[in-house]
């Protein structure tokens, strides 16, 4: 009998106050509200009995107190590659602050200013995905939205560009894994938030 192809589960962090604001926030070690901690809390129960034998976090507050209150604090090792894109001059803007100035703005085909563009983001989930594929297992990474969308395009073999195309929600709960073999990386779950509350 073969072996269980490995999955990849992805969780996005609780709710911050610049989600609600809609401001871009990327290096801005920015905290939880409380409805992000519940959310989060909510998240560990949602996949509370499931092992998994290596977990990964961004080293930033909202991702890391994310992957604490879902219960993996204390075995979770920091990935510096799992943070948020830069978005350098753009950092706290809103996109309709970025599209006064620049009305054609697009974040996966131009980048930021003064950040990263795609290609620099790309970089690092490729270096995420050739460790993950190295690890013969279930994981567990705790990252932000829009990195995980490029790294999620990547995995599955799309234009990094697609990833504009992929909504996923503050604590919500995603899969990588494959469809036959592992020549076939699939979108197994994608933005699941049934376990997220008011």
């Amino acid at each position: 009998m073969s072996q269980p192809l490995p999955i990849i589960y992805l969780a996005r962090h609780g709710e911050t106050p610049w989600t609600l604001t809609g401001q871009h926030t990327g290096m801005n070690d920015i905290a939880l509200t409380e409805r992000g901690e519940r959310n989060a809390k909510r998240l560990g129960e949602r996949i509370a009995g499931l092992k998994f034998p290596h977990v990964f976090t961004s080293p930033l507050q909202r991702a890391r107190k994310s992957c604490e209150l879902a219960g993996f604090g204390s075995v979770a090792k920091l990935d510096a590659d799992l943070v948020e894109w830069n978005y350098g001059q753009y950092e706290g803007k809103t996109r309709a602050e970025i599209r006064a100035g620049r009305p054609d703005w697009n974040l996966f085909r131009d980048g930021c200013p003064g950040g990263e563009n795609l290609s620099d983001v790309v970089v690092r989930a490729t270096r995420v995905i050739e460790r993950l594929r190295a690890i013969d297992d279930v994981v567990l990474l705790f990252s932000s939205g829009h990195f995980l969308r490029v790294l999620s395009a990547c995995w599955c073999g799309f234009d990094p560009q697609a990833a504009g195309h992929m909504v996923l929600s503050t604590s919500s709960l995603s899969m990588l894994g494959y469809e036959h073999d592992r020549q076939t990386p699939a979108l197994a779950l994608w933005n699941e938030t049934r376990h997220v509350g008011d």
